[in-house]
């Protein structure tokens, strides 16, 4: 079979119709041999070919005759110099950094994935490894999108959730059992229906790259559940496609985003540009290590055998580096384009904008991100920490992103936790953190709101455990999140105490009220609106079990949450003042939001101060809301009244007393059920630990210039 110059561009393997361009980058390699196989079965390679041609650094060549569906990979030859950080291993099959799909896993607990002898590192293995090394596929991209348009909804009108392609669907009666835990298991007709109802706009997908498995965990007998160790940036998780690997596996992902996109969901993947499943210097080759390590990885100075490693897995990627650069972006790109997904979050965010060791908001990332056509129109999202230096970056990241913002989920819980000095830092989060966003253009969208995630205890968990229960990871439960919101008064664990039960429901309604009461961008995690528990397990990235599986047999308590939940995240779609456009400007007569104390006057320093204040109202009179929205248009808003109060004890409001008009209650969760009237002018009775939410009804609206309503005599 004749191999033919072909093209260094695109990277990757391109089918044409006719046959396959492949192109590999490596800067130092000395020859690169093209190794396709019959079958995911097979113990060597059926034909081994030199890439001949070179140009920039790519090794490219053309062969007429393969199809989609053939298995490859490469064997790059050059120099083995730990102590230099070169470590090219030709006996050592390694996966194409640009694989579209994965067709076979690597054999991780096989000894052959290692490139060094075990008795002497610096000594280089011979043993082949072609039965054991992970396959990329040719894949034919062509697919029939028919009438798909991405959703594109206003970042300012966006509710994400969180969810795990597995665990979401393992376990609905809905879904057939088949397609449980699988793409195809999401896009059913089960669980959007659930995702509608529960009236969210955005799934955010945990990893769904193509992920390694960790030998650590192996040894335990574990799996990496949660897939943040990318092993091919361009291929979806094979573990997830019910009709099995390679081809299959992207067609079945594009069919899930396209009956999202039906339903009106965008689609959103987290994703992890900065490590890779190799680890350190001890880890295996399964890709970049042995395409060129010193190209993909940023190496210590002081020993090039050995990897910065800021972000706790053994090694960076070095996007400083122009084509590690290109490998994300191309990445990203196919997502967006080819896979039509509508944006991302980025794990470890500030590992991407550190091109010498300092994070850098000006970095070439940012910058390429920001003047991408592509990838500057699609929904941006950093995890604004790492372990590198100065690694706590949260509000330094640049437009267009969005952050998680970690301060809005410390300041919820302590304050529902009922510690003293937390309104002040409350109010602030409430109103969308422009302490941390109100700089170089951003707005109120920057802050990603949360109180729970994946990482760390479910909602349940949240209220009902003081102590983390991880022994399932069996490393001593010394992992995970070691503080909580207590909320169980000694009773640390599940209880059948009807007072204790009751505390922790209304706490539950408490932070999930508070979240989607606030200015900026709402993000609920998966299963938390069933009562989903982890059973007190807080970092539960290895359980792929009923520990992470979602239950959907509810009880009548637990019908009454997701009832609760579903109505509060229609509240907030139903009121323009929950989600404004810009900051809120406080105090004077045109302000667009004021922070009043219980007695019902404008709250003073010495009440944001006060040690033992735990209680504040928030009024958004509804027709400051000036802004149009994303349509041009400007919506008609009503006047709020949002209440808290995190004392054990219930608190009267004075209302502001409206001129011909009374209060109404939408909400109040001491009130489970969510029935009992209110109407009224003066008094709120708001009960211990709790949140109402009240409606000006009736009458003339305030309008511009005219003075707040007064508080009652």
């Amino acid at each position: 079979m004749k191999l033919w110059p072909g093209s260094p561009h695109p990277l990757g393997a391109t089918w044409d119709g006719l046959g396959v361009n492949f192109a590999l980058f490596s800067e130092r390699a000395t020859a690169v041999e093209l190794c396709l196989f019959d079958g995911p079965g097979a113990g060597a390679e059926s034909l081994r070919l030199p890439l001949e041609e070179r140009s920039d650094g790519v090794w490219h060549g053309y062969l007429r005759g393969p199809r989609p569906g053939q298995l490859y990979g490469y064997r790059a030859h050059g120099p083995w110099d730990p102590a230099a950080g070169q470590r090219f291993n030709p006996h050592k099959v390694v996966l194409d950094p640009y694989a579209r799909a994965v067709g076979r896993e690597p054999a991780h607990a096989d000894g052959r994935l290692f490139a060094f002898q075990a008795a002497d590192g610096s000594l280089r293995d011979e043993r082949d490894s072609a039965d054991v090394a992970p396959l990329g596929v040719v894949v034919d991209p062509a697919f029939t999108w028919g009438d798909d348009r991405p959703p594109r909804r206003a970042w300012a009108d966006t509710v994400v959730y969180e969810l795990h392609v597995g665990s979401f669907t393992r376990l609905h009666p809905g879904v057939p059992q088949a397609l449980r835990g699988t793409y195809a298991g999401l896009a059913s007709e089960a669980a959007i229906e659930h995702l509608l109802a529960l009236g969210v706009t955005a799934v955010e997908l945990l990893p769904v790259h193509h992920h390694a498995l960790d030998r650590h965990l192996l040894a335990r007998g574990l799996p990496n559940h949660w897939g943040y160790n990318t092993l091919a940036f361009f291929a979806p998780d094979a573990r997830y496609s019910s009709a099995g690997p390679g081809e299959a596996a992207v067609r079945e992902f594009k069919s899930m985003v396209r009956a999202l996109h039906a339903a009106g969901l965008e689609v959103l993947l987290d994703v992890v540009y900065n490590h890779t499943p190799e680890g350190d210097h001890l880890g295996p080759t399964l890709s970049l290590r042995g395409v060129d390590n010193v190209a993909y990885y940023r190496l210590k100075a002081s020993d090039r055998s050995h990897y910065v490693d800021w972000t706790g897995c053994g090694n960076t990627l070095d996007l400083s580096h122009p084509r590690v650069l290109q490998l994300a972006l191309d990445s990203l790109r196919h997502w967006a384009t080819e896979m039509r997904v509508d944006g991302f979050r980025f794990d470890l965010a500030p590992v991407l904008g550190r091109e010498a060791e300092a994070f850098d908001a000006g970095a070439a990332f940012f910058d390429a991100l920001r003047q991408d056509p592509v990838l500057s129109r699609v929904k941006l999202v950093a995890e604004p920490w790492d372990l590198g230096p100065g690694g706590y970056q949260l509000g330094g990241f640049p437009p267009p992103f969005g952050e998680w913002n970690g301060k809005y989920r410390e300041a919820a819980r302590r304050f529902w936790r009922g510690e003293p000095g937390t309104i002040s830092e409350l109010a602030t989060r409430l109103a969308g953190s422009s302490d941390l966003y109100a700089h170089r253009g951003r707005r109120p969208q920057a802050s990603v709101n949360f109180v729970t995630s994946h990482d760390g205890f479910t909602l349940l968990d949240l209220v009902s455990y003081e102590t983390k229960r991880n022994e399932a990871n069996l490393e001593s439960n010394a992992d995970g999140e070691s503080h909580n919101l207590s909320a169980n008064h000694g009773v640390d664990g599940p209880s059948d105490d009807p007072a204790v039960r009751d505390l922790r429901a209304r706490q539950r309604r408490n932070l999930l009220a508070t979240l989607l009461l606030s200015q900026g961008v709402p993000m609920l995690r998966y299963g938390d609106e069933l009562g989903h528990s982890q059973q007190g397990n807080n970092n539960a990235y290895c359980q792929d079990n009923e520990i992470s599986w979602l239950g959907w047999e509810l009880d009548a308590e637990g019908l009454a949450f997701l009832d609760f939940a579903r109505r509060l995240v229609q509240l907030r779609h139903d009121h323009p003042s929950l989600r404004r456009r810009r900051f809120l400007r406080g105090g004077g007569p045109v302000g667009d939001v004021h922070w009043l104390a219980p007695g019902g006057r404008e709250m003073t320093a010495a009440d944001w101060h006060h040690p033992q204040a735990r209680s504040l109202a928030m009024l958004l009179p509804g027709e400051a809301l000036e802004e149009p929205d994303a349509r041009g248009q400007r919506p008609v808003a009503d006047t709020l009244l949002l209440l808290f109060n995190a004392d054990p004890g219930p608190v009267h409001f004075r209302l502001p007393e409206p001129a011909g008009a009374h209060w109404e209650r939408l909400l109040d969760t001491a009130d489970a059920e969510g029935v009992r009237p209110f109407t009224g002018r003066v008094r709120y009775e708001l009960a211990g630990r709790s949140v109402a939410v009240l409606r000006l009804a009736s009458g003339k609206q305030r309008r511009r210039g005219h003075p707040l309503p007064s508080p009652a005599p």
